[in-house]
């Protein structure tokens, strides 16, 4: 018995560890382009996508458009870099929290009909970003070493 369940469950984790870096890594690069080039098409559209705020009914529409925008296309390209990854990724998942609720909650009417939207499954993995880091095939790993304090040196 101890074999099977070796076989299922720590055979797998043992591969896995060897493997930490490439889901971060790839899901950095998935939604770090997508969001890359949405937010550089909605800012090279500013005007239409104001208007689409104003349709949906989100708060200041002047204001919030271009700071959606760039919160998408810089977020995007930071997440691609895996620079400030916690922080763009908890700042991308606020704005599918506001893109769910403001023009896609019409469209819900079950859990099944919430789960299926894309935004949320970006809320999905922007939350396990935020949570779990950039990973260490990063430039926030590469920060984090070069500013760690030396062992026993003095702050």
């Amino acid at each position: 018995m101890n074999r099977f369940i070796d076989a299922l469950i720590g055979w797998p984790e043992r591969t896995a560890r060897h493997l930490a870096w490439l889901a971060p890594a790839f899901a950095r690069l998935v939604v770090g382009w997508e969001f890359m080039w949405s937010g550089w098409g909605k800012l090279e559209n500013l005007p239409q996508i104001t208007e689409n705020f104003v349709s949906w009914g989100i708060p200041f529409p002047q204001f919030s458009t271009p700071l959606v925008s760039g919160i998408e296309f810089f977020g995007g390209i930071f997440l691609l870099l895996g620079l400030l990854t916690r922080v763009s990724a908890g700042a991308l998942g606020v704005t599918m929290i506001v893109a769910i609720r403001s023009a896609k909650w019409a469209d819900v009417n079950s859990l099944e009909s919430f789960v299926g939207l894309d935004e949320t499954e970006y809320l999905a993995i922007f939350l396990w970003l935020a949570i779990a880091g950039a990973g260490p095939l990063s430039l926030d790993r590469l920060l984090a070493r070069f500013t760690k304090p030396a062992a026993g040196a003095l702050r």
